[in-house]
């Protein structure tokens, strides 16, 4: 049972709702917590798209600065890599996640936003990348995701600046998708998840899959990913049922079993 961070379930989307009170501080036990939440989402046949969120005024405002404070390099270098996979857990999830960022989205906050598939955030939202105010850097995922999310120019500026970019500028700059009224963040990223309730859920498993290990490699590796993957959706269900659903009745008919 985990105690701050919940997934809640309903109508397919499943909710990774942060509650750390008052600003959803991103501890140890938060990101081992954040570990088992992604491993409960990815397992469970009923979720079929995640958002991310962590209430009304604030998604997380960053690490636990008071429990990093006195560490060493000796303990940090036995949990960096630990702390790593904790802030980037919805990266592991085979499946459409989407951030809904309200208030602050900072540090460690958006570095566990970086992990998702999408970003919607609120026209008061703040993100930023402030770590090298404390005189360290991004350690959760920021040097990476966010470099190959905005290119390294921007990301360049945010983190040797530690500056926080309003909602507007977010948009322009890629770092999220779109923005919306404050008290509408929530519901616009569960709309966008809901829509794949009903896909097909190995296919998109596959195309995540594709696309992020393409990322890594160079193109050659890429496209043999692809071809891999792509040959391996045969052997499924789904891909019967769109293939002969098409042939039988058009586009957009085909009702998909996740299998």
């Amino acid at each position: 049972m985990t105690e701050f961070v919940k997934l809640e379930v309903e109508g397919g989307v499943g909710t990774i709702r942060l509650d750390r009170p008052p600003m959803n501080a991103i501890s140890r036990q938060v990101q081992e917590e954040l570990l088992v939440v992604a491993a409960e989402a990815t397992q469970r046949a009923d979720v079929r798209a995640v958002v991310l969120y962590g209430g009304e005024k604030v998604l997380a405002a960053g690490a636990d600065v008071k429990e990093m404070a006195n560490m060493t390099y000796a303990d940090m270098s036995v949990v960096a890599r630990r702390l790593s996979a904790g802030f980037g857990a919805l990266a592991s999830i085979p499946k459409p996640t989407v951030a809904a960022i309200t208030g602050y989205a900072l540090g460690g906050g958006l570095e566990v936003a970086l992990g998702c598939d999408r970003r919607v955030c609120g026209d008061n939202a703040k993100l930023g990348q402030p770590e090298i105010l404390l005189g360290i850097i991004p350690g959760g995922g920021g040097t990476q995701r966010l470099t190959r999310l905005i290119g390294a120019p921007r990301a360049k500026d945010l983190i040797f600046t530690g500056r926080m970019v309003k909602a507007q500028e977010a948009l322009e700059i890629g770092l999220v998708d779109e923005v919306v009224p404050a008290d509408e963040v929530y519901s616009a990223a569960r709309r966008w998840a809901e829509q794949f309730v009903a896909a097909p859920a190995v296919a998109l498993a596959a195309a995540k899959k594709a696309i992020d290990g393409g990322l890594d490699v160079d193109l050659r590796t890429g496209l043999d990913l692809e071809a891999e993957v792509f040959a391996a959706l045969f052997a499924t269900d789904d891909r019967k049922i769109g293939m002969d659903s098409f042939v039988a009745n058009g586009p957009g008919k085909a009702e998909f079993t996740g299998r």
